[in-house]
């Protein structure tokens, strides 16, 4: 059965909004926050795009995430958000970047090292561990 072009460009187009997605680091640690919260919940911002890799002030990160990083992650579905109050919460489509997230977190044993040893929240875990 021949594949429908249309389909199998909308396929490698999904891919490629995950993987832009997940290629900021505040991006990630929104996703990754939502991970451990029920769904629904609504998370606190720029609280829960805090990273320990990249400190970033308040008002610099909050102004990141209005005009770049929560646009993007909407647009794919992923994050809905609000302005007043400054908060974030699971998508119709948190899923996907959720996979990711729980699949490197899942094969941190497996990770190379030198991708741990470069970011403080790997390198707690396995720390912890």
């Amino acid at each position: 059965m021949p594949i429908d072009p249309s389909e199998e460009q909308n396929w490698a187009e999904r891919w490629d909004e995950l993987y832009e997605a997940l290629s900021a680091e505040p991006r990630r640690m929104i996703i990754s926050s939502l991970l451990d919260e029920p769904r629904g919940r609504r998370l606190p911002l720029p609280d829960a795009a805090e990273s320990p890799n990249q400190p970033m002030d308040v008002e610099t990160l909050s102004t990141l995430l209005r005009h770049h990083h929560l646009p993007m992650l909407a647009r794919a579905g992923y994050v809905r958000w609000d302005d007043d109050p400054f908060v974030v919460q699971r998508g119709p489509r948190f899923e996907e970047p959720a996979f990711i997230i729980e699949l490197v977190t899942d094969s941190i044993d497996d990770l190379p090292t030198p991708l741990i040893n470069n970011c403080k929240i790997f390198k707690d875990q396995v720390t912890d561990d």
